[in-house]
């Protein structure tokens, strides 16, 4: 139950609707108890008038006495109406204030678990996968607010009814108070040892369902890959075997609450024999009514779902317990990037590594190591080497998606860990390796970094047509608002790459990075967004990461990685003449597409 501490500050948020709530549980409980005292003078008029009935057999009395009988319990009856329609309004009531404020919660923490999703770093999501991200911010959210709802309402509406109850059954005679609620420290004992049980196994499922939605999610992301490699049947049995796990799991919560409830109308029933027999012979001894043995019949029965549910809401308890752990795992995690305290209006775009160091978490060597260089405004910078020699990390620390090691990262000659990172990343137009398209319109993916109205129609264009894409646009039946596929699998490669690139320069950034955005465009193509990128970007500080010496030669300076060292740096027409790597490079990629000697 420690866990569900954490949800105390909503409880507090929320007081006013809970405090109805609990006074409306107790105003229909109120209301429960009232008919049936109703019934138990009904019981006792009933049975002294057939005495009184019979003893006046014959007389004319006798046919008054019935009529007044018959009046007294339709009276009796419209009483008893009248308390199950109030019943009936304040339980309305009573569900509409708990249930309505567990969905206000549950709205308020799906939101707080994203907001923290969106702070934590990306070396979170390296080491958790989306499907249990998803998961817990889904699953486990309900299961919460099963006990925010439903498992407070019944635990609350049983205490009140239990303390009301066993009050009016005290008051009537305790010594059949006491053997009617014998069985009752059985059932404490027994919610205690099976709640533990239930606990554990909750944990199990949930996991296990982690597990599923992963499996599922990275099938359905990858079904292409999966398609064309034919391992329908092979994925299709792995599935079955994690659903098969899932099944064992549930199945053995199941058959715990499948024991649990049973045991509890069980308990229940006793109750009710130990009423009829003790109360039978308190009855004749004339301790009590005959009316008070059907009164506490009733009782017994009041208590029947209330006592019998505690063992449903336990396994609510225990299930949202085992989901707010988890929750509370990813909203106690320690933000690796902290936010910087130093706001400005803009930034210029100024960028110096100063002697920087930087190796991923879980890594035991450096990605980039020592690595220094500055950029300003108006310039461009490319950064080239082979695969695995660091570029895109460098793109990964510019936007501080990762902090530095060693060394530092001025911006505009402050420590990049002192910017506020809005203000930083809203600054920077960023085109990743790997791009990335939402399931909405063309037009909404290309203003995506813009605020909400802060696009035209015509921005849009301009920024298409500089990335050199509007044409293939134009050529869809619905244009701008052509709907895409998850992930753009609507697109070619190349038009999902140039829909990026426009998807930055609508920003009008003053930092652009783009790493490694034109692998999948021909070199015509490759051209005419250089040019076109040339011109929309003369202000901006340009990082263009590339394997491509045709994407890269109009730079004012490339540098040249291996193994995150800087080995070569310089103009085009500098490391041509060096004729280090770079040379070597371009004289083979030069030999590939002309068939023609560098030398």
């Amino acid at each position: 139950m420690k866990s569900l501490k954490y949800l105390n500050k909503y409880f507090w948020k929320y007081r006013w609707r809970l405090g109805f709530g609990v006074v409306f549980v107790g105003i229909s409980n109120l209301f429960s108890i009232f008919p049936v005292q109703v019934i138990r003078n009904a019981f006792d008029v009933v049975i002294e008038t057939v005495s009184v009935y019979k003893l006046m057999e014959g007389s004319d009395l006798q046919a008054d006495l019935y009529n007044n009988l018959t009046q007294v319990l339709l009276a009796f009856g419209a009483f008893v109406l009248v308390f199950a329609l109030l019943k009936g309004f304040f339980l309305f009531l009573m569900r509409y204030t708990i249930i309505i404020m567990s969905r206000f919660i549950e709205f308020d923490l799906k939101n707080e678990i994203f907001d923290k999703y969106q702070k934590l770093d990306m070396a979170f999501y390296k080491s958790n996968n989306t499907g249990d991200l998803m998961n817990r911010i889904s699953e486990d959210v309900s299961r919460v607010r099963m006990y925010l709802g439903p498992a407070i309402m019944y635990t609350i509406n049983l205490f009140v009814l239990f303390l009301l109850v066993v009050i009016t059954m005290i008051n009537i005679n305790p010594k059949l108070t006491l053997y009617v609620l014998t069985p009752l420290p059985i059932l404490s004992i027994t919610i205690y040892f099976v709640s533990n049980i239930i606990n554990k196994r909750s944990e199990r499922v949930q996991a296990q369902l982690s597990t599923l939605s992963t499996f599922t999610q990275e099938s359905f992301s990858g079904i292409r890959v999966l398609k064309a490699y034919g391992m329908n049947d092979s994925k299709l049995e792995l599935f079955r075997k994690e659903c098969e796990d899932f099944k064992d799991e549930s199945l053995s919560l199941v058959k715990v609450n499948a024991f649990f409830t049973p045991l509890m109308i069980l308990l229940i029933g006793v109750s009710t024999i130990i009423t009829i027999f003790i109360g039978g012979r308190l009855a004749i001894a004339g301790e009590i009514s005959y009316g008070n043995i059907a009164e506490f019949v009733i009782y017994v029965n009041m208590l029947t779902w209330p006592v019998a549910s505690l063992g449903w809401v336990t396994s609510l308890v225990q299930r949202a317990a085992a989901s707010q752990r988890r929750i509370n795992e990813f909203l106690e995690t320690e933000e690796g990037i902290k936010n910087g305290r130093a706001k400005v209006d803009s930034i210029k775009g100024s960028i110096e590594f100063k002697g920087v160091s930087f190796r991923y978490p879980g890594m035991d060597f450096d990605v980039i190591s020592n690595l220094s260089f500055k950029v300003e405004p108006g310039e461009s910078i490319a950064i080239m080497g082979r695969t695995g020699s660091g570029k895109s990390s460098v793109a990964n620390l510019i936007s501080r998606l990762y902090e530095v090691e060693k060394g530092q990262i001025l911006i505009d000659g402050k420590d990049i860990k002192e910017h506020d990172l809005s203000t930083l990343r809203s600054s920077i137009g960023y085109v990743p390796q790997e791009v990335f398209l939402f399931s909405s319109s063309i037009k909404d993916n290309i203003s995506f970094g813009m605020n909400e109205g802060g696009a035209s129609l015509s921005d849009v264009k301009k920024a298409a047509k500089d990335a050199h894409v509007l044409h293939n646009i134009e050529d869809f039946p619905e244009g701008m608002e052509t709907m895409l596929g998850e992930r753009g699998i609507t697109l070619s490669g190349g038009q999902k790459q140039r829909i990026s690139i426009a998807r930055a320069l609508i920003k009008k950034p003053n930092i652009l990075i783009l790493d490694d955005c034109l692998s999948a465009v021909d070199t015509e193509t490759e051209e005419i967004i250089v040019r076109n990128l040339k011109e929309a970007t003369l202000k901006s500080s340009n990082i263009i990461i590339s394997h491509r010496v045709s994407s890269v030669k109009h730079c004012d300076k490339i540098l040249f990685l291996e193994d995150g060292q800087l080995i070569e740096s310089g103009s085009h027409k500098e490391l041509i003449a060096k004729e280090g790597e770079y040379f070597e490079l371009y004289q083979k990629q030069l030999t590939e597409i002309t068939g023609i000697s560098a030398n």
